[in-house]
């Protein structure tokens, strides 16, 4: 009874920590599908096919190309003929038009956005409405009532920041300092701006979340209002990210606010543990980010590529492969030392808390 006990016990910690992992996993393979599938249709050859990075632990080679499955999940790549260096194969990546290859490239990140875009709709399939940015009804004595905020008011912009969802309000309530905000609504038909508004706040993780004290009006769920909902919440994560990325760089997040892959699969281990449905939202919001961070132009990333592709098709020249071998190469040695960091940080804290 006591193994059986411990057994169940060592499964019930693990199991959500596994799932973090399959979603983690299938998140690259699906980004590394779009390079795949953009490179068969084009006419690229592609060498390998591989999930994970080290040594090898499954092998199968099906026409002209390897597909693997490596012992550390946490990436993969589609290696294609001649994407590092020159070939005289006349499939090789190097040797097809910059248009082509401009697709390929981008093919992994329109992945990763597309399969956020279709878990949203699966997140927003269930509901009988949707919620709007218009107050409704306020708790007793808020503070956003008494300082400016009325019902009916549509919330259309935070801080200067347009709001269209109630996941930009979300966000546009996270991290401030004394609680009170200056908005734009909408009152009567015409802008309004509140400056001063306040809000009661709590920490958490060193971060003032705003304690919303009003509720909103629901929308109608109709196909057209899905279509809709589905597109605005997608954008919404999008927008998030770029503003938390914008947000980090100005300091208004310090480096504890990133995590590697170690913090993501926390996160989603813990998201999975309360429910299995709670995993969809944050695989959503981790697949866009994914394409999106991908697409920034930084060497070693898609993004860095397609400015080095978009300069050709610009100039009508390509850079010599050795000079964009090296930069990608530097890039790439960069981006390791900075994830080791970043792994070790979320190590830290999730072994001796922040």
């Amino acid at each position: 009874m006591n193994v059986a006990n411990a057994v169940s016990n060592i499964w019930g910690n693990t199991w959500p920590y596994l799932v973090a992992i399959l979603v983690f996993v299938l998140l690259i393979i699906i980004h590394e599908l779009g390079h795949f599938l953009a490179a068969k249709s084009l006419g690229v050859r592609v060498n390998e096919f591989a999930v994970g990075f080290g040594p090898k632990l499954l092998s199968k080679k099906l026409g002209e190309t390897v597909y693997k499955v490596n012992l550390i999940p946490l990436g993969g790549y589609c290696a294609m003929e001649g994407e590092d260096a020159d070939s005289a194969d006349p499939r090789a990546f190097c040797n097809k038009a910059a248009w082509r290859r401009f697709i390929i490239v981008i093919m992994g990140a329109v992945f990763n956005l597309l399969l956020g875009f279709a878990l949203v709709a699966v997140i927003l399939a269930p509901e009988k409405s949707f919620a709007t940015t218009t107050v409704a009804e306020f708790s007793p004595g808020a503070p956003s009532h008494v300082s400016g905020l009325e019902i009916d008011d549509e919330i259309i912009s935070v801080g200067g920041r347009k709001i269209y969802t109630t996941y930009d309000l979300s966000y546009a309530f996270t991290n401030v300092e004394d609680g009170t905000l200056d908005m734009t609504v909408l009152r009567d038909g015409k802008k309004v701006k509140l400056t001063g508004v306040k809000f009661n706040t709590e920490k958490e993780n060193g971060v003032n979340y705003i304690k919303l004290d009003f509720k909103v009006y629901p929308k109608k769920k109709t196909v057209f209002s899905f279509i809709s909902e589905v597109f605005k919440t997608g954008i919404s994560f999008c927008a998030v990210i770029w503003r938390s990325l914008i947000d980090l760089i100005s300091g208004k997040y310090g480096i504890s606010a990133v995590s590697g892959p170690v913090g993501v699969t926390a996160a989603i281990g813990s998201m999975a543990k309360q429910s299995l449905r709670n995993l969809l939202p944050i695989a959503s919001l981790i697949t866009i980010n994914l394409g999106i961070f991908n697409l920034l132009p930084l060497p070693a990333l898609d993004g860095g590529r397609l400015m080095f592709i978009g300069a050709e098709m610009v100039i009508r020249k390509k850079v010599p492969a050795k000079y964009e071998a090296v930069i990608h190469t530097v890039g790439f040695i960069i981006l390791i030392v900075f994830m080791l960091l970043i792994t070790l940080k979320d190590i830290w804290s999730l072994t001796f808390g922040r």
